[in-house]
């Protein structure tokens, strides 16, 4: 009797239905209005984003008719699509490799962030003596210090891996530290009146109120990995089987295989979409029941 009174009460909820005056001051007299997207917004959305990208490839096609310019300066948008076909033996196991090491350096900053981070709130001192390394390593520009771990790792691919995990980790060290360190005051003192320990104030309530501010991390720290790993492999110049699409952008430079290189960069550019959309759609997954950023106004 209890449950189905409740899914009445949560119908008229979403509804906004009105409620007879018998329960009028109850809690089934409260009626929220849940926001929700008209079906010709969601259209816009996703038509929108497509009409100007099509819009653009048809004035590139139309520049390239126009003016008659050579395939090795310009290439037209078939002629890029043709690329793509033809050299997909050689661009997909280079796009695999990238990736493997874009996620094995974004996963493994992800946890060096996190807990690098829970290390540096515990103390004041601790986060002074420490942070200063956090940031050198950040501010030294990634091509400069690429040559050295070359000389000192083992393989091309650890080196690339190391890169790109320096790159992608301050990101997610920066926010996740400042999320811990923005926890309500109000709640700490309470967390305290109740005798908590200081690893239950930090599991029951700094992890969860710094949630949004790691999610930002994740979706700046992907894009990151991705730069990096592509930065690092041109200063590496690793060439062979093991080689990722920073590479195969090379090497269509040197051969002038412009319509190549144009599809390795597609390439590149799609996978920073789909790393930026898994970002994006974990951070809704966490937040969107709860934290202001992903609820949707009422009015």
């Amino acid at each position: 009797m209890s449950e189905a009174r409740t899914m009445n009460d949560v119908s008229r909820i979403e509804t906004g239905t009105p409620v007879a005056a018998s329960e009028a001051g109850t809690d089934s007299a409260v009626a929220v209005l849940i926001p929700r997207t008209s079906l010709s917004e969601k259209m816009l959305r996703v038509v929108m984003p497509f009409a100007v990208l099509g819009t653009l490839i048809v004035i590139w096609a139309a520049i390239v008719a126009i003016n008659d310019i050579p395939p090795y300066i310009l290439p037209s948008p078939a002629a890029v699509v043709q690329a793509l076909i033809n050299d997909w033996g050689t661009l997909w196991p280079a796009m695999m490799i990238t990736s493997k090491i874009t996620f094995m350096a974004l996963g493994l900053a992800l946890v060096g962030g996190v807990g690098f981070a829970i290390f540096l709130v515990q103390s004041k001192w601790v986060e002074l003596a420490f942070y200063p390394i956090a940031v050198v390593l950040q501010v030294t520009p990634i091509i400069a210090i690429a040559p050295l771990i070359l000389i000192y790792t083992p393989t091309t691919q650890v080196a690339l891996l190391i890169c790109a995990f320096l790159v992608a980790f301050f990101p997610i060290l920066s926010n996740m530290v400042q999320g811990l360190k923005s926890v309500d005051h109000n709640l700490l003192n309470l967390f305290d009146l109740y005798g908590a320990s200081r690893w239950q104030t930090l599991l029951y309530l700094k992890l969860p109120a710094s949630l949004p501010y790691f999610m930002a991390g994740l979706r700046i720290g992907g894009g990151l990995a991705l730069i990096a790993a592509v930065v690092a492999e041109f200063a590496a110049g690793s060439a062979g089987a093991q080689s990722g699409l920073a590479f195969r952008l090379l090497e269509s430079q040197f051969r002038l295989n412009i319509p190549r290189l144009f599809a390795a960069l597609i390439l590149l550019s799609l996978l920073g979409i789909a790393i930026f959309a898994v970002t994006t759609f974990i951070a809704w997954l966490a937040l969107h029941r709860w934290h202001e950023s992903s609820v949707r106004r009422e009015n």
